[in-house]
């Protein structure tokens, strides 16, 4: 099978784990802003963010080495038992020297959810560790099964204890930890993790060198809580946590966006790991990574067109105040996509460093440009801050790959075209008129086709080949 229809069918395999949960937590945003109110709503968003900072920083990030090293050693049996093993008991250590501090800090901390950052963090430790190894052994379905029952039961919990027991926001940080510990215990059974844990498998030089591949990641991983989360602490502080909640459901729709190119990345980042030293590389990245640019772009722009339509419906009219805010986060989502596409090659190229050091040069910009326009533009401060800081990381990072590897060449002509299109859409979606509302899906239309006609032509003479074969 040639990488195109391995990328192609690892993608779809991830997509029926990912995209069918996500949709229904999607769907499920009239249920959560009509039954919590902004205060809550902010208040398990902030909570969920300081979760997504610490893992890192807990675990080194040695899931991701994990993940990297068992690509590497399918095939070596013994090898793989050293690798999990160590990792396993790693971060174990790790664990257990968290929920240490965690106690002795607890009883100064006034909060009545603070001890969910001591469960949920634990929680979603695991079940990380266990997809990373689940994706390290090429076991793609069982990862997508995973992913599927963890957002799943995420979600029944939730209506559960939102609907018959009222829980509230103790109900939804009950339900995100419950939903971890599914996935985790999935991952132990499915993959007979048990045949790949002992204690005499632990390799101490084994550990260091899964550190060296880790621990570089770990300011990169700081660097892109401060560029999805930092805001949302900010806000909080200076704006207070109910702006923070109308903040938060409104980067919903962008979050929908990020999670349909995330499922992309897993078997992208897998692709390029595997290929990256093919004699034809160069040519291969630059003809996917355009395509995918293309695609991506195109979604996001369709995403921006219907929101005047979809936003009323899928918000209580409490949270408006983040309708203008959410052209601006699929905009910066789109540099997202590319620094995403591009990491790939610093991934292959085990080049951690490259990633943290430019991920902590945007992240600042990030933090710095938020702080100095907080008190004059509200909340339009952090989504231009994620623009401003995922633009220059994802252009520096062009120019970097050149550099260092290899260029690649975005189509200006794309470029061109999608600025005009993007500007139509977006005076479009200020201009609170029904009829030219959809003009703007129209536009979005045409324009998706346009720029995707190849790869939609080669779809459709595929499945035509396929259909008169069989």
């Amino acid at each position: 099978m040639n990488r195109e229809k391995t990328l192609l069918k690892n993608t779809a395999i991830i997509t029926i784990g990912k995209i069918c949960t996500q949709l229904i937590t999607f769907f499920l945003l009239p249920l959560y802003t009509s039954i919590l109110s902004t205060e809550e709503y902010g208040t398990v968003d902030l909570l969920n963010t300081l979760v997504s900072l610490l893992l890192p920083i807990v675990t080194f990030q040695v899931e991701q080495a994990v993940f990297r090293k068992l690509i590497d050693n399918r095939e070596k049996e013994r090898y793989k038992i050293n690798i999990i093993s160590t990792a396993i008991f790693s971060v174990f250590i790790q664990c257990i020297i968290y929920l240490c501090i965690f106690l002795v800090i607890a009883p100064f901390v006034d909060n009545e959810y603070k001890y969910f950052l001591a469960t949920n963090v634990v929680a979603y430790i695991f079940a990380s560790l266990m997809q990373q190894i689940a994706r390290g052994l090429g076991n793609n379905v069982k990862y997508a099964i995973g992913s599927f029952l963890s957002a799943l039961s995420t979600i029944i919990f939730n209506i559960v204890f939102l609907i018959v027991f009222k829980f509230g926001a103790n109900g939804m940080l009950m339900a995100n930890m419950l939903g971890q510990v599914i996935c985790a215990i999935y991952f132990v059974i499915s993959l007979k993790l048990y045949k790949y844990i002992s204690i005499k498998a632990y390799k101490k030089k084994l550990l260091k060198k899964l550190w060296s591949y880790s621990i570089p990641l770990v300011p990169n991983a700081i660097s892109w809580w401060v560029f999805n989360s930092s805001n949302r602490v900010i806000i909080s502080a200076i704006l207070g946590v109910a702006k923070n909640g109308i903040f938060s459901a409104a980067s919903k729709f962008s979050s929908v966006y990020i999670t349909i190119y995330n499922i992309f990345n897993l078997s992208w980042t897998e692709m390029v790991a595997l290929h990256i030293n093919d004699s034809d590389i160069k040519e291969f990245l630059n003809k996917t990574i355009n395509e995918m640019l293309r695609f991506f772009t195109a979604l996001a722009i369709g995403i921006i067109a219907c929101m005047p339509i979809v936003y009323p419906i899928m918000i209580d009219s409490s949270y408006w105040e983040g309708y203008n805010q959410v052209p601006i986060m699929i905009i910066g989502s789109i540099f997202n996509v590319i620094v995403g596409l591009i990491s790939a090659i610093y991934v292959a190229k085990k080049n951690t460093k490259a990633i943290a050091s430019t991920s902590i040069i945007s992240a600042i910009i990030n933090i710095v440009v938020n702080l100095a326009l907080i008190n004059f533009m509200d909340l339009y401060s952090a989504t231009i801050a994620s623009v401003v800081a995922y633009s220059t990381m994802s252009i520096y990072r062009l120019y970097d790959i050149k550099k260092k590897y290899f260029e690649i060449k975005i189509d200006k002509k794309f470029i061109f075209t999608t600025i005009i299109v993007l500007i139509l859409v977006l005076l479009i979606y200020y201009s609170n008129h029904t009829i030219l509302y959809l003009i703007g899906i129209i536009i979005a239309v045409i324009y998706a086709f346009i720029i995707n006609r190849k790869n939609l032509k080669g779809i459709f003479n595929m499945i035509l080949k396929k259909s008169k074969l069989e």
